[in-house]
């Protein structure tokens, strides 16, 4: 195991997944740096960081971008880059400027099939594995096409964008009613959504009633060495992201993981997303090849850092390393809002959860990011304001990535 203390570089040091990493390999010894593009941000406050550096926007100057990072890593002696968010796109892309340390991510080519969501679905059928029926859509006749189909056969589909995030866009069946239009209205009638095309695509995906089931996995040339897998109750909205992490042992959902990371020489951290219906068989939703909200579940004494500093140890001696304790953690402010509508169970527990659970921004050693909280919700009210989106789609839109070339 690795005694020394390492330098290592978070990108993306909005996200709260982020802060978490900073956390564990302070914890671990490390020193932690963070080059993010936002001007707030909760690793910028953090005690875990030892400096925060503020760099163009990924998405807009991509190449800048990866020019400034080079140079930060050979500024500060980093070992490590560590992206977090969709920004891992734009350093992938940059690989060959990125020389100096060794990088958390795999190829741009090799993430772009895992995160378009028609892509994925067409690599695991071809690799064998069962997934919910999904049909591409690229037009508007296409869109026309396919309500006017699910409705013929009375079949409910869910509807997305190919590249999105926190399922902001997506369209389930409605609940009241019975109708397989996505829109409610007659099946000729129904309009395709707004930017519809080639380069911007949508998939008509089986709806399957079931539980939601998340996994976080570190994987390494195919071998997995560190997995965590959660229960996702309570979203933001119906089908937005998860806002509370509660671990679970999920042996079948491991070994899926494990049998794709084998078949495919995956390196780098990956979460998926699974319907299991009563009959206990996984569905895989979608795929997000980066860090996901899995990192909450793990202790320092866990040893997550290893996984992702000297995962060739790991391989070597067949450990896994997975959350050892029954702790549960959440975003407290989103989680508050869960309790206007708290779902199945009802508002007790909804409470009895918010108690339970461990803020993931908040330490009684670290407090200032959870004050840095109302400034970054702040900022995000003025872009969303600015670019007439919304306050979700305002807090990664410097850094989101939708198949840009």
């Amino acid at each position: 195991m690795i005694t020394e203390a390492r330098h290592i570089l978070i990108t993306g040091g909005r996200a709260p997944v982020a802060l978490e990493l900073a956390r564990l390999f302070k914890a671990a010894g490390h020193r932690v740096y963070v080059a993010e593009s936002a001007e707030y941000h909760l690793c910028r406050v953090s005690s875990a960081v030892e400096a925060s550096f503020r760099v163009p926007a990924p998405r807009h100057q991509p190449q800048a971008y990866v020019q400034r990072l080079a140079a930060l890593t050979e500024e500060l002696g980093i070992h490590c880059l560590i992206p977090t968010c969709e920004e891992i796109f734009y350093v992938s892309a940059g690989l060959e400027y990125l020389t100096g340390c060794r990088v958390l991510t795999s190829e741009r080519s090799i993430l772009a099939g895992l995160h378009h969501k028609g892509e994925f679905m067409i690599l695991l059928r071809s690799l064998g594995f069962k997934i919910p029926d999904t049909v591409l859509i690229s037009s508007a006749e296409e869109w026309r096409r396919a309500v006017m189909q699910a409705a013929q056969e009375g079949e409910q589909r869910v509807y997305k964008p190919a590249y999105s995030r926190f399922a902001s866009k997506v369209i389930l069946p409605d609940k009241r009613s019975a109708s397989t239009d996505p829109y409610r209205r007659g099946p000729g009638e129904s309009q395709p959504p707004a930017g519809l095309s080639a380069e911007a695509p949508w998939v008509s995906q089986e709806y399957i009633q079931g539980r939601a089931i998340c996994t976080y996995s570190i994987i390494h040339e195919g071998t997995v060495v560190a997995h965590a897998a959660y229960d996702s109750r309570y979203r933001t909205g119906r089908s937005g992201a998860s806002v509370y992490f509660e671990p679970l042992e999920h042996p079948a959902a491991l070994e899926w993981v494990q049998r794709f990371a084998a078949v495919t020489g995956f390196s780098g951290q990956i979460g998926f997303d699974f319907i299991e219906p009563e009959n206990g068989t996984l569905y895989p939703i979608e795929c997000n090849p980066r860090a996901t909200s899995g990192i909450h579940l793990f202790s320092p004494e866990e040893g997550l850092t290893e996984a992702l500093l000297n995962p060739g140890l790991l391989v070597q001696s067949g450990t896994v390393i997975v959350p050892r304790s029954a702790r549960t953690a959440m975003l407290t402010l989103p989680m508050l809002g869960c309790g206007l509508k708290p779902g199945p169970g009802g508002f007790r527990s909804w409470r009895q959860a918010l108690l339970g659970a461990a803020d993931v921004v908040y330490r009684k050693e670290d407090r200032r990011p959870a004050r840095e909280q109302f400034r970054i919700v702040y900022a995000a009210w003025k872009t969303a304001r600015r670019h007439r989106i919304s306050i979700t789609e305002a807090l990664t839109e410097d850094i989101e990535w939708n198949g840009e070339a």
